[in-house]
């Protein structure tokens, strides 16, 4: 059974459950401490800090692991990414108080203590600009760092900037982008024996399937015969609409094709301007390629 590395508390771990369990891999635990579980009785989970999970994964503790990408770019551990899986989304950004003056990352004085939980990073960014800086490492609470004197900027993740507003910080540049990732060690794929690479596969898909088939629906209409190319410019589809005779359906065909969510309502109206009848939308648990 196949170890899979998730983070133990915090929105990563949140989301992560929901995914797998919409792609059929239910965390079974024997309570909410548990520091191991089933999941969906196809693999184990371990719970772990999201920080420790690119360790887990390259020293071999486990065959593949969730955790954001600015995390597996902080340890500076070799990881391949299997699947991108779109949540967590945040950035890594410079930032510093609204009472500095700086504007502009080039602003920034030769020498000046910048505070971070990311220090590789933050180490790397500045070197790369060839900038001078004292980096300060930091466990967690970046944001109070320039107002008690420790550090002049920070190097932290926001995603909606609201808690650096709170604090009396602005962004001053975006370094890196982050969203939650499924990693494994380098030759997941192809290394190691055949069941286990085809697991890695399988869990892969599993979950690819569940994010392709996140803000899309399922359409089915009968429509004109007469309309079908209008029709067909209305729903394109992944491939064009599906369209199929009905039996003794007269001028009227069946069409189906999958669309977007967020457009569903005005290809409703729409399809109903061409003459559409019995128009059906559901939601899609998967979507395959």
């Amino acid at each position: 059974m196949l170890k899979i590395a998730l983070p133990n508390k915090g929105r990563l771990s949140e989301e992560a459950r929901l995914l797998f369990g919409d792609a059929g891999l239910e965390v079974r635990s024997t309570g909410e401490r548990a520091l191991t579980a089933s999941l969906g009785g196809e693999f184990q989970a371990l719970f772990v800090r999201a920080q420790d999970i690119p360790e887990f994964v390259a020293d071999g503790a486990a065959d593949a692991g969730v955790t954001g990408w600015d995390l597996v770019s902080e340890s500076g551990r070799a990881l391949e990414t299997l699947a991108d899986l779109e949540f967590g989304r945040c950035r890594l950004i410079v930032a510093a108080s609204d009472d500095s003056g700086i504007a502009s990352t080039a602003a920034i004085a030769a020498g000046a203590r910048v505070a971070t939980v990311y220090p590789r990073l933050a180490a790397r960014f500045f070197a790369g600009r060839n900038q001078h800086v004292e980096i300060v490492p930091l466990s967690g609470a970046a944001e109070i760092a320039p107002h008690i004197g420790i550090a002049d900027v920070i190097v932290d993740i926001t995603s909606t900037g609201s808690t650096l507003k709170v604090n009396g910080l602005h962004e001053v540049e975006t370094i890196m982008e982050s969203t939650a990732r499924l990693v494994a060690a380098p030759g997941a794929l192809t290394a190691g024996s055949d069941d286990r690479r085809r697991s890695i596969e399988e869990l892969t898909m599993a979950l690819d399937s569940v994010l392709r088939a996140r803000g899309k629906r399922y359409l089915m209409a009968n429509v004109p015969r007469a309309a079908l190319d209008a029709v067909r410019r209305v729903i394109p589809g992944l491939n064009g609409p599906t369209v199929i005779d009905i039996l003794d359906g007269g001028i009227h065909v069946a069409v189906h094709a999958v669309v977007p969510a967020k457009t569903v309502y005005r290809t409703i109206a729409e399809l109903k301007s061409l003459g559409a009848e019995g128009i059906l939308v559901t939601r899609i648990e998967r979507l395959m390629p």
